[in-house]
């Protein structure tokens, strides 16, 4: 990340070995306090959990001032895995092409991830559902990208991408693993694309982040949406996958006081009615509010959200979150307090509280 999004790259350590060439180094980790009502194992008492979440490894390169790459990886709880390896071709500003595996043009939240929105590893998965749950690994996948910022500074940006594909979620077959089933069906890319204008401050690179902590001022829409022919493999059914939305974004900085922000997205999920699960409609809503005025080594956060998910199986998920971040130093050094609510049709509530430390270097 430290080479894919300048915007972002808060820490690490850039060595340079001659003109134009360098190579960057960087770390990240998060781990929490969990207690999940009825978690333990008699079924009835608190659970208590101490967890390393994550823990990555950044790495970029660069050749010279147009080729460059990005190789990072990420710990899974047994292993270390790769988490993106690319080759970035910088020609302007206003094209770029990077080819490998990386996350491809989705949502605001997906771009971010968990290390770039509120709350200290949080995840939009509820309603954000594009390929988290499934995929390569963390949503990543294998192909192509064309992006760039243009208009005004760069506030027009737009990607669009061919993919492997297959990578939408629960339920669903790879390609290899339906042809080992025996499942016929053709071999279409998945092709995925995203624009975002911004009315304020322009938000530069691919990867974007889901709250700028006080430090511009955005008004941003953006839309995104892919399709692939045959996405959808089971091994009783083919069909389509397609998916779009539209999300938002308002974040205002109020002089000698803080910064509020507002933030919503809308998401419509098509899987041919084959995983009608995974098909429906989505919804998610946040605040926030960071205060200028120090406390100790850095500024609180508090914020709130809410998501929901409603398949045309009718049994929707609905997830609701208040907590409070404890800003040190933007997203390389944070604690965040969080307590959910998650009800999943007519389960009995699921509430648990969280809190969580997040490190970059």
């Amino acid at each position: 990340m430290l080479a894919a999004a300048p915007m972002l790259a808060q820490a690490g350590a850039t060595i340079k070995v001659g003109e134009d060439k360098s190579v960057s180094v960087g770390f990240g980790m998060r781990g929490s306090y969990s207690s999940i009502e009825d978690g333990a194992s008699n079924g009835t008492s608190r659970s208590n959990d101490l967890n390393l979440d994550s823990a990555r490894l950044f790495f970029g390169a660069s050749l010279n001032k147009n080729i460059k790459g990005m190789f990072n990886t990420e710990w899974d709880g047994d292993k270390i895995r790769v988490l993106d390896a690319a080759g970035q071709f910088a020609i302007s500003p206003e094209l770029n092409i990077w080819a490998g595996r990386l996350l491809s043009p989705s949502d605001r939240a997906n771009m971010a991830g968990p290390y770039y929105s509120l709350g200290g590893g949080y995840w939009a998965g509820v309603s954000s559902r594009y390929g988290y749950n499934g995929g390569i690994f963390r949503g990543r996948d294998d192909g192509v990208v064309v992006w760039g910022n243009v208009l005004e500074g760069g506030k027009l940006g737009y990607s669009f991408g061919a993919f492997e594909g297959h990578t939408f979620g629960i339920g669903s077959l790879t390609q290899n693993q339906a042809k080992a089933a025996g499942v016929k069906t053709s071999d279409s890319l998945m092709y995925a694309g995203r624009l975002q204008y911004d009315f304020w401050d322009a938000e530069p690179g691919y990867y974007g982040t889901g709250n700028y902590l006080g430090g511009k001022d955005i008004l941003a829409i953006g839309m995104a949406a892919r399709q692939q022919k045959d996405g959808v493999l089971t091994v009783s059914r083919v069909g389509d996958y397609s998916a779009w939305n539209v999300d938002f974004l308002l974040e205002k900085r109020i002089p000698g006081s803080g910064a509020v922000a507002v933030e919503a997205a809308y998401y419509d999920y098509d899987t041919d009615n084959v995983i009608k699960s995974e098909q429906g409609e989505a919804w998610s809503a946040g605040v926030s509010y960071i205060f200028d005025q120090g406390l100790g080594w850095g500024k609180l956060q508090p914020f709130a959200r809410f998501q929901k998910f409603k398949p045309d199986t009718n049994l929707n998920t609905r997830q609701s979150d208040i907590g409070v971040n404890y800003i040190i130093d933007g997203y390389n050094a944070q604690i965040s307090a969080v307590y959910s609510r998650t009800k999943v049709a007519a389960a009995p509530d699921q509430n648990k509280f969280v809190v969580a430390l997040q490190l970059q270097y």
